[in-house]
């Protein structure tokens, strides 16, 4: 019997996985509609997140909330929020390989259950891992690509930069980000 998302978000609050069980205060494993056309994909929870178990409530989450309002005319409760690891990787460090190979069935099952239209990848773990590629975010952003071999679905990814880095890198990367979320809303239609 298929799983429901809610299911699968209680077997993985108790997730042991891997090593950033140790740290976390909790699991993060998503927010918005079950049903969305549109799910975004960040890396993983900082410390904000890990403390309220909900993904992209930080300083981060409140640029996301904006510019998905300003350029697509959509609240976070029209879509799914999620990230490639559902744990705090310790100081905010970057997920590593095996943390990464232990979260992926996570998502590959909130993928499966959401079954979205498209997906926009925040940053360059999402992207590499949802497109299977060693491509960096920098040349992938731009464009939009049929769903790597990650799983079968018929998404479009839309990689894009992870909100953190407009926050430290400023106006050009922040309109490029405005770009590729109207290509998103785009393909939506």
């Amino acid at each position: 019997m298929a799983l429901t998302l809610t299911e699968v978000a209680s077997e993985a609050a108790d997730c042991t996985r891997c090593g950033l069980a140790e740290g976390r205060t909790h699991v993060v494993f998503g927010m918005g509609n079950p049903h969305a056309d549109l799910m975004l994909v960040g890396e993983g929870p900082g410390a904000e997140e890990d403390k309220q178990g909900l993904p992209f409530v930080g300083r981060s989450g409140k640029l996301l909330d904006r510019l998905m309002a300003e350029e697509m005319g959509l609240s976070r409760d029209q879509c799914y929020i999620a990230n490639v690891v559902k744990c705090r990787p310790p100081d905010n460090r970057d997920p590593k390989p095996d943390e990464i190979a232990a979260c992926r069935p996570w998502l590959e099952q909130q993928v499966e259950l959401i079954s979205p239209r498209v997906i926009v990848t925040l940053g360059n773990f999402s992207s590499k891992l949802l497109l299977d590629t060693k491509t960096g975010i920098t040349k992938l952003r731009g464009q939009s690509y049929p769903m790597g071999n990650m799983i079968s679905t018929t998404a479009v990814v839309i990689p894009t930069y992870h909100p953190a880095a407009i926050l430290r890198g400023g106006g050009l990367q922040e309109a490029q980000m405005r770009s590729d979320l109207v290509r998103a809303r785009m393909a939506m239609t």
